[in-house]
């Protein structure tokens, strides 16, 4: 094994230069004359635009130009794509009405962007922005996605009636509903999946810069790929060759999806460039935050389970209406679908699933995917109403889940959605887990917790996803003349730690040290193609393509140090970072060997995988927390995972990786609650001082474990991590709060269960029990 190769809990590299102040992000780049954009953005959530005038405005002190909807779309400017295009269930097309860059005829939430004023400092342009006029007509809106759906509510798109997108569904109805009249039991289960807001550290930035001499745009922008910007917004926006873009992501402080998408900043600043010939740069303020990026979540799901008397799951049946916002975002409508409900199988053999889906217009802000992008909605669906059915069978968590687990020889399995997993040990998961958190002597613990007037629960849920598949991924390799390693990765990290993990996979394969490794990502004028970084796919194939590349150079430095050493090349092995004849002390280095060649570069090689399917991590969440009846108020006390991450490449990238997940699926399950007026429509959490984010308080220590099962459709065994703690952490955590209230009678708690709402359904639950 190399010094810091696959498997070792290596630290981040990244780190020193992070956490020194070192790190360059987009807003950190400031050229020679460059300018500042702001947005004005809609007060109203519904209202028609009848006049704008920027006369005052473009006076104004510092004021370089100010830019309309009209402007763009004079300028052959198009607006925002969706590439999420489904068919609805009577076999026609979903509704897709235009999303432009700056509104023009009508706004459809508040913060929908109207004007683009570009000044020398961003105070000037903020003071020329309240000089703009904008007559609105304000019209009703509506806010909740049950509520667009009914009759007489206001219509958003005159494309969509009644505010729907799209009527989609998966799997077969008629075969579904004959397994639900053999049932013996029905379980029944309604929730919400609250919307939350992304909130990464470093929010949306960009920077657009224009060459009149060569016609070419520098677009820098904190961003989750590179070349997923540049294809789409040339091609589809500004319809420009694209070669005639470079686009630069430099360090970006988190993304959790919401940067994967187009924007309406991004096009409007790029064309400011090109008019006023001076970089333009554009960066959005916290509460700017909060009403132009794009939201997460937000279903309300209705879902049936069909048990026989053994207590084997039939068949899954279930109704979701996914808000979709004022617009489609890229891939709002496949996250609502698609991605998420492929997997409402779980871990189960159950037969059959259905699943309908109803994507809602309503006057919010755009939804689209969010840290594990539909499979977090599925996961929580399924393992609440699994755990609803041990209650009401009168079945332990664990035991309902046993009998219902697809075991370790039916691997490869095909689910009731289609898809294939390839392995997996679930029950020793789940076995371990129970182990480990204690979970037989719960009772006890109970006990004492009344003692003390607390309400003691336990939740365990146990979760799979899918990810880590799509397409290839570019990454070539190469070794100078002097033994350094530059390895350049469509990868794009958001701060998961990817640059470390690729380091390992070059050591383990070439045996160089971490200081002679470069890695160049976020440059699209560096590499012909690039995906980024989304659906936990950096080292499931990145990494595969960095390993197939390493070793084919592996495979050529064998042969030159035979000649080197005059040896066959069969005897030739890498041993403690050299090249060595098997059964001698003979042996080169890499450096020795790309010294002895004499080229600038030694060796040059592009890795070739392309996932034939995805990866599927799996594991068992266990969360124990105590409730303070008299105020609501939730402590988790302990936090138990067995993940299944397949061959692990660093532990200790891993659990942080599970941390971050959970504390984002504490967030949801407790804090983070995203309220709009049902009146206006205004956004009313639109700041961290109402809307309640994790705290260092919030999070209890971790037990975190694994089970290594390797991955068999994968070459290095992986499965993708990044996205599982927060796909197990709120029904685990659900479920234990249920589990604590099941005293009052309580089955179920929507998300996120606040003090006040825990305390409310005490209050509500002993009123009626005392009119009983």
């Amino acid at each position: 094994m190399a010094k810091f190769g696959i498997g070792q809990s290596v630290p981040r590299t990244e780190d020193p230069k992070l956490i020194t102040g070192s790190g360059r992000y987009t807003d950190d780049i400031k050229p020679d004359g460059q300018l500042q954009a702001f947005f004005v953005r809609s007060p109203f959530a519904n209202a028609i635009i009848t006049e704008i005038d920027l006369g005052e405005a473009a006076e104004a002190p510092g004021v370089v130009g100010a830019f309309t909807g009209e402007d763009l779309t004079r300028a052959g400017i198009s607006g925002i794509p969706t590439y999420a295009r489904l068919t609805n269930r009577d076999g026609s097309a979903m509704a897709e009405p235009p999303r432009p860059n700056l509104a023009v005829d009508q706004v459809r939430h508040v913060g929908d962007p109207v004007v683009l004023i570009v000044a020398e400092t961003l105070a000037q342009a903020k003071d020329a922005a309240d000089l703009i006029m904008v007559d609105y007509d304000p019209i009703d809106a509506v806010v909740d996605p049950a509520a667009a759906l009914r009759d007489g509510a206001p219509q958003i798109w005159p494309e969509a009636p009644r505010n729907l997108v799209f009527d989609w569904e998966l799997g077969h109805e008629a075969e579904t509903n004959a397994l639900f009249d053999q049932a013996d039991r029905i379980i029944t289960l309604d929730h919400v999946n609250n919307r939350v807001v992304s909130s990464p550290m470093e929010g949306r930035a960009c920077l657009a810069e224009y060459d009149p001499a060569t016609e070419r745009f520098t677009f820098t922008v904190s961003s989750q790929g590179a070349h997923n910007i540049k294809d789409r917004i040339t091609k589809d926006v500004l319809n420009i060759d694209p070669e005639s873009m470079r686009v630069l992501t430099p360090d970006v402080g988190g993304g959790f999806g919401m940067k994967i998408f187009l924007y309406p900043e991004y096009p409007a600043t790029l064309h400011a460039a090109r008019v006023l010939g001076r970089p333009v740069k554009w960066a959005a303020e916290r509460s700017e935050a909060f009403i132009s990026d794009d939201h997460g979540r937000d279903n309300l799901t209705h879902a049936e389970l069909a048990v026989d008397a053994d207590g084997k799951f039939l068949a899954l049946r279930v109704d979701t209406i996914a808000n979709l916002g004022g617009y489609l975002s890229n891939f709002g409508p496949f996250v609502a679908t698609n991605a998420g409900n492929r997997m409402l199988s779980g871990l189960y053999t159950i037969q059959r699933v259905h699943s309908r889906v109803r994507g809602v217009f309503t006057n919010t802000q755009p939804v689209d995917a969010y840290r594990g992008a539909g499979r977090p909605e599925a996961a929580f669906t399924v393992e609440r109403i699994v755990d609803k059915a041990a209650r009401e069978l009168g079945v332990s968590p664990a035991e309902i889940r046993r009998r219902n687990y697809i075991p370790p020889e039916a691997m490869p399995h095909t689910t009731a959605t289609g898809l294939t997993y390839d392995s997996g040990e679930f029950a020793r998961n789940m076995d371990d887990a129970l182990e480990a958190a204690d979970w037989h002597d719960f009772e006890h613990r109970r006990g004492e917790a009344a003692q003390r007037g607390k309400l003691r629960g336990i939740g365990l849920a146990t979760y799979v996803e899918a990810c880590g598949g799509g397409g290839s991924e570019y990454a070539l390799v190469s070794v100078k003349g002097d033994g350094r390693v530059v390895l350049t990765v469509g990868s794009q990290t958001n701060g998961q730690g990817h640059e470390t993990g690729f380091k390992q996979i070059i050591s383990e394969h070439l045996g160089v040290d971490f200081d002679d490794i470069t890695i160049i990502q976020g440059d699209t004028d560096a590499m012909p193609t690039g995906s980024g970084v989304g659906g936990s796919r950096a080292i499931p194939v990145g990494g595969a393509n960095v390993a197939d590349a390493a070793l084919k150079i592996q495979e050529r430095a064998k042969a030159r140090a035979a000649d080197m050493m005059e040896a066959a090349a069969a005897d030739i092995a890498l041993e403690d970072g050299r090249f060595t004849i098997v059964g001698t002390d003979r042996s080169v280095t890499l450096a020795e060997i790309a010294a002895d060649l004499g080229e600038e570069i030694a060796f040059d090689e592009q890795g070739d995988f392309k996932p034939p399917a995805s990866t599927f991590p799996n594991g068992a969440h266990i969360c124990e927390l105590e409730v303070d009846p008299d105020t609501g108020t939730v402590d988790i006390l302990r936090y138990t995972v067995v993940d299944d991450f397949g061959k692990v490449l660093n532990p200790l990238l891993v659990a942080g990786q599970v941390h971050g997940g959970i504390a984002q699926g504490i967030g949801q399950a407790l804090l983070e609650k995203t309220v709009y007026d049902e009146d206006s429509g205004q956004l009313l959490s639109g700041s961290f001082m109402d809307y309640a984010m994790p705290r260092a308080d919030s999070l209890p220590f971790v037990d975190f474990r694994y089970n290594e099962i390797p991955c068999k459709t994968n070459p290095l065994g992986v499965k993708g991590a990044g996205e599982a703690g927060a796909i197990g952490a709120p029904p685990a955590i659900i479920n234990a709060l249920v589990d604590a209230l099941s005293v009052h009678g309580i089955d179920h708690i929507d998300m996120p269960a606040t003090p006040s709402a825990v305390w409310r359904a005490i209050r509500d639950r002993r009123i009626e029990q005392a009119a009983e």
